[in-house]
């Protein structure tokens, strides 16, 4: 039972990363396993290699919290491969729910992370602010064209791992920033093994890495890194706002041609600009359904909580 709850917030990982401008980390953090995946990650480091030597390849596999991270990997591959598919064709055919979610989901996530906190001060509020300036710019930013070299797929493999477990930032939405997105997912459908070779081992560099800072820094600085992550997530709201007006398109893997630079409109003057009708009253619904989601996977994450 335990594993199929871990198989299950890995399957919710996979769906949030799916969705550029929402973060797997987000989730991760909310269902109360983002400690114990960067305390696993971070056990696999060259030392590992003696003890496969010395005990064999069993107690290394449980020295890493093999089956924990055996369980979350499955759950995450099984929502990308399920899951890909019908969010994206949803983000397309019906938006403003989609996203209307989706912001009832991050909502409720810094609610929940600011409840983590245990005293409030000036210094970690202004490392909130600091948190919120950061993604409102990196949301803001104009895509780039990076020229899809090897060393630039390894280093953006690397910076959208790091993000991907990061609370608050969109891998995906990383490489869409980088102008690698259309590139990485052209590749998997293509399967060119040497371009997703490169971009496998530039993010399990860049996870075994980070994994180590953020968890060093949850553990020495733990109410400080909170609130600024907690920024970074309420930082982000403007990329997920429902109502948006495209301003330029640009054509994804399957040949479609999707938003890539957008305006963020009122509600209230939506249908005047757009010639679209608001929906309002079911992105209020959806809004609400997303907040319920959240309470749903706080309760799965208070059953791996020791009691105090």
């Amino acid at each position: 039972m335990k594993y199929l709850l871990t198989y299950l917030k890995g399957m919710a990982m996979g769906a949030a990363d799916v969705v550029p401008g929402v973060s797997g980390g987000t989730i991760a953090f909310i269902t109360g396993i983002l400690d114990t995946l960067l305390d696993s990650v971070s056990r696999i480091k060259p030392s590992l290699w003696g003890v496969i030597k010395s005990q064999g390849l069993k107690a290394a596999f449980l020295q890493i919290n093999g089956p924990f991270l055996l369980s979350l990997l499955a759950g995450i591959l099984t929502s990308l491969f399920s899951f890909a598919k019908l969010i994206s064709w949803l983000l397309l055919t019906h938006p403003i729910p989609v996203w209307s979610f989706f912001f009832g989901l991050i909502i409720i996530s810094v609610i929940h992370m600011l409840r983590q906190v245990r005293y409030f001060s000036l210094l970690r509020f202004g490392l909130f602010g600091l948190g919120v300036l950061a993604a409102w710019m990196i949301t803001v930013l104009n895509p780039v064209a990076l020229e899809p070299s090897y060393i630039n797929i390894f280093f953006g493999g690397s910076i959208a791992i790091c993000a991907m477990v990061l609370p608050g930032i969109s891998g995906s939405f990383i490489l869409l920033l980088l102008g690698l997105y259309p590139v990485v997912l052209a590749a998997v459908k293509n399967v060119e093994l040497a371009i997703i070779g490169v971009f496998a081992i530039g993010a399990l560099v860049g996870l075994l890495s980070f994994s180590r800072v953020l968890l060093a820094l949850l553990r020495s600085y733990h109410d400080a890194t909170i609130f600024f992550l907690t920024g970074l997530m309420l930082g982000t709201l403007g990329k997920i706002w429902p109502w948006k007006l495209t301003l330029s398109w640009r054509t994804n893997s399957h040949g479609e041609q999707v938003p890539l630079l957008e305006q963020n409109l009122s509600p209230l003057n939506f249908e005047q600009v757009t010639g679209q009708p608001p929906q309002l009253m079911l992105a209020i619904g959806c809004m609400l359904a997303g907040i319920l989601l959240v309470w749903g996977l706080e309760q799965l994450g208070s059953k791996d909580k020791p009691k105090p």
